[in-house]
């Protein structure tokens, strides 16, 4: 699933930053190199952070 169109960021890439140790969407964009731009997406990555910090 794309999270971000923007940056075209899938849900795979929130999810290996979350584990690599990101804890917020701003972190995982720039550990991928990229910043948010209309932030429609932050929600979503940040659901997406927490579930995988849950399942640590």
């Amino acid at each position: 699933m794309v999270v971000c169109v923007c940056n075209a960021i899938r849900e795979s890439d929130v999810r290996s930053c979350a584990r690599g140790g990101c804890t917020t969407p701003c972190q995982a964009f720039r550990s991928l190199g990229r910043q948010p731009k209309c932030g429609q997406c932050t929600s979503v990555a940040r659901a997406i952070i927490n579930d995988e910090r849950a399942a640590a």
